[in-house]
């Protein structure tokens, strides 16, 4: 791949993956700087380039009382104070072609949900803004159809492009990870991702509440460095039981640094 159409890899080593990682979405104004203030801390430590991630609005929810976000424009300004703060790109998920325009204000990254990875309009619409575009690939896509999505990024005149996986429909309640997605999205000639907290959910529970196994967080982890994965995917919480989204598959913050040494120590054994 091209690493001059990713600004934020320059720094990326044949022995390092690069991270995404953050909060679910952006709960308040003052908790997701504390969040990666320490994941900055770790990364450079580790020589291991990071992104932060925070949804600045969930728009995919089961249950019409959950919690969405705190109001898109104050929640995008908090991604853009904590990218001047501690001068890491910043990346978050869009809904529809009016919103790539508005977020490209304030992040970097446009990230295009799963379940949308299909909508052309969404996904040109994000092409034009100029920038990096990191489609997930959808829990009923294989790896090999995502050159199509790419595609379209790509010839809306777009060459930054990543590809996301976060694990495939196992029946209606669980989700199964094929590590060839990997190598099949790989065949596209950019960075592919490993999503290791999505697909550990368990969605369509009878309760309207996604449940989640982060125990194999570092299961899933090791599995993807090993075979190849460019980059890896987290949400992190410092109390995963009290977080307004996705808590139920969050990895606690406590435990990205030694979770991160093991995963430095398998990439550079490679």
């Amino acid at each position: 791949m091209n690493l001059d159409n990713y600004p934020f890899l320059k720094s990326l080593k044949p022995n390092r993956f690069f991270l995404l990682a953050g909060p679910c979405v952006i709960e308040d104004e003052a908790s997701p700087f504390k969040i990666a203030e320490k994941l900055v801390e770790i990364t450079k430590n580790l020589d291991v380039p990071f992104v932060f991630k925070g949804s600045y609005r969930k728009a995919n929810r089961s249950r019409i009382d959950s919690f969405q976000g705190i109001g898109d424009i104050k929640a995008l300004n908090v991604l853009k104070n904590i990218s001047k703060q501690f001068d890491v790109p910043v990346v978050t998920d869009i809904h529809s072609c009016e919103e790539a325009a508005m977020a490209a204000e304030y992040v970097d990254i446009l990230q295009i949900p799963a379940f949308l990875c299909r909508q052309t309009d969404l996904l040109i619409a994000a092409a034009k803004t100029g920038k990096t575009v990191n489609i997930k690939k959808g829990q009923f896509l294989s790896g090999a159809s995502m050159r199509f999505a790419v595609e379209k990024v790509q010839q809306a005149g777009n060459q930054s492009v990543m590809l996301t996986d976060r694990g495939n429909f196992f029946g209606y309640q669980d989700l199964v990870v094929d590590y060839r997605n990997i190598y099949e999205m790989q065949k596209c000639d950019v960075p592919v991702i490993m999503d290791v907290t999505h697909s550990l959910q368990q969605p369509n529970q009878t309760e309207g509440v996604t449940g989640g196994k982060p125990e194999l967080i570092e299961l899933i982890s090791k599995a993807a460095v090993a075979v190849g994965a460019d980059g890896l995917f987290m949400e992190t919480h410092p109390n995963p039981a009290v977080a307004k989204s996705d808590g139920a598959n969050m990895l606690r913050l406590d435990l990205v640094e030694p979770l991160l040494e093991k995963l430095v120590k398998i990439k550079e054994s490679l």
